[in-house]
Order: C-alpha cells, then sequence, then structure tokens
C-alpha cells in the first residue's frame, strides 16, 4: 500500500461519488462476491453495458461528470463512464482513479470529423484499478450494441491486464492508437477538461447540445451518430 495514488483512490469526491445511493445500488446488483479482481471485472461489464455510448451526450455541463447522474443518464460517452466505474469499484472498496490519454480515432465518421476539425481525440478517458498489488487499465467506453452496429470488437477486461482500445476492428481496419499519455487522478479534472474541450471542439460540443435539445422532445431516440 505505499503506493502515492492509492491515498486518494478510495475517497468519495464530488464526480467520483461513491457514497450515493444509485452508485451503492449499482454495486450491490452487480459486484457480486469473491476477490476484488472477480468484483472489478464484473462493475467493468456492469458499466460496459448499462450505459449506452452516445456521442450526443458529449458536452461540458458539470452535472455530466458526475458518476451517480451517469448512472441515470440515458446515454454518455468516455469520459463519464470512466469516472462511473472508478466511483463504483471506490464503493466495493476497489481503489480505482480516472486517467487519460489522446488516442487517434481511424474509423471516426466524416461527420464528427468535420466538427472535430481532427481525428484526434483529446482527453479520451480510462479506469485505473489497482487490483493484485499493481493498477491495470480498464476502458468501458464501447457498449456491446454500439461495438455490434459499429463492428468494433467489445473490449474484454479480465483484472490481470490492461484492456485499451484495440488497434483493429471487427474487419481488421486500423481503429485506435494512443498518442499522448496524460496521466491519472483521484478525481475528475473538470475545470482542466472543459478548458481543453472549448479550446479544441467548440463546434463538437455546439452540434452535440443541438442534437440533446431535439432529443428531449422524441420518445422514441434514433441511433446514435457515428464515433
Amino acid at each position: 500500500m505505499s503506493d502515492d495514488r492509492l491515498a486518494g483512490a478510495l475517497k468519495a469526491t464530488p464526480f467520483i461519488d461513491a457514497n450515493a445511493p444509485t452508485v451503492r445500488a449499482f454495486v450491490d446488483r452487480h459486484a457480486g462476491s469473491g476477490p476484488d479482481r472477480y468484483r472489478a471485472v464484473r462493475l467493468y461489464y456492469a458499466v460496459r453495458d448499462a450505459i449506452p455510448y452516445d456521442l450526443r451526450y458529449f458536452g461540458i455541463e458539470r452535472d455530466i461528470f458526475v458518476a451517480s447522474r451517469c448512472l441515470e443518464a440515458k446515454g454518455s460517452f468516455c469520459v463519464p463512464k470512466a469516472v462511473t466505474l472508478a466511483a463504483v469499484c471506490r464503493a466495493a472498496c476497489i481503489p480505482a482513479r480516472v486517467g487519460f490519454a489522446d488516442v487517434r480515432n481511424h474509423l471516426a465518421s466524416p461527420r464528427i470529423l468535420d466538427l472535430m476539425g481532427s481525428d484526434v481525440f483529446r482527453w479520451h478517458a480510462y479506469t485505473l484499478i489497482h487490483l493484485e498489488g499493481r493498477w491495470v487499465k480498464a476502458t468501458p467506453a464501447f457498449d456491446l450494441a454500439f461495438s455490434a452496429r459499429f463492428g468494433v470488437e467489445p473490449l474484454d477486461f479480465d483484472g490481470s491486464l490492461d484492456s485499451i482500445f484495440q488497434p483493429f476492428d471487427a474487419a481488421g481496419r486500423q481503429h485506435m492508437d494512443y498518442v499522448l499519455d496524460r496521466g491519472d487522478h483521484d478525481e475528475m479534472p473538470f475545470e482542466a477538461f472543459r478548458e481543453a474541450m472549448q479550446d479544441a471542439y467548440p463546434h463538437l460540443i455546439t452540434a452535440m447540445a443541438a442534437e440533446r435539445a431535439a432529443l428531449a422532445g422524441k420518445a422514441h431516440p434514433e441511433h446514435a451518430p457515428d464515433a
């Protein structure tokens, strides 16, 4: 327990609100019993598939990034889902942090690339979980339904090896590669993230906010746009 990062990796925070009733109830339903590694794996799959990946929910409003709010959302994206996995792990007494990296998405849709002005997704998020004496990375972003729809192999996690985006999709096309590791944190660095997104992706923020506003009036939302 000498790793300095363990100090804050079990605490509830404003974003990683591990003490919230919604978070604790989720853990009670999904963690099960047994060693931490087994419980963390169950929580990973539960977060991955219970919260649909939907880029229309990309935004910079503070409440989007609160784990308990994410669990109640109709859709989300990589950052809130990584925060949520950290929260449910902490609620299960498993140390967890949130990490960030810039990734290049070779299969993003032309519309999203145009809105972003780049094929680099800055501040992509993953969860760092302390299991069996070491830190392992887990990426719960793409749920099973999204993966099937866009031909991406669902990302598995066994609690022993890092689980990050595969470099190729199901058809063998180049998919993702990491271009910059931004490190990990014991709390969601919201202000730094918001400033970075405002600087990098102002058109994407505006477009996704408009789509969320349109969704609010629909009883049966259409499929999410490509990532």
